[in-house]
């Protein structure tokens, strides 16, 4: 914060954890997707020093969508055969779910560019599904704690 603006930051340390505060009037022209309304009504583009920062660490902005508006979960489905036998199917999967088209395509197109695949389940909500996506996902997101 110190290094974008001339206003000084402050640390508060309370409970093990840390909040970091800085008071300055320009924070919204360098962070413009931050506005007023709801996000899912207002345009989120990222500028370009953040394009280039989401492209150098895609795992831990992946990482960060995940726990803010996803989550792991076990997928258990029912299969009846042809001769009646009911079997059940459980495997790990990856949801993620946000209203703003934007943001949808910040989580999916740094997926793309993991080589991750993934599936549009409903409007708001994306799955990630395939055994290998979902264990290269697990190598650094993991379940949340």
């Amino acid at each position: 914060m110190n290094a974008v603006s001339r206003t000084r930051s402050g640390t508060v340390n309370h409970l093990g954890c840390v909040e970091i505060s800085s008071y300055w009037k320009h924070w919204t022209h360098v962070f413009p997707q931050h506005g007023p309304g709801m996000k899912y009504t207002r345009r989120i583009i990222l500028e370009r020093w953040q394009e280039e920062t989401v492209s150098a660490y895609p795992k831990e902005f992946l990482a960060g969508l995940v726990h803010s508006d996803g989550c792991r979960s076990l997928n258990t489905i029912k299969h009846k055969s042809p001769a009646g036998v009911e079997r059940v199917y459980s495997y790990p999967r990856y949801f993620f779910t946000n209203a703003s088209d934007d943001i949808r395509r910040l989580f999916t197109s740094t997926c793309e560019l993991l080589g991750v695949t993934w599936t549009r389940l409903t409007e708001r909500n994306i799955a990630i599904s395939r055994r290998p996506d979902v264990e290269f996902l697990d190598t650094f997101i993991g379940p949340k704690s």
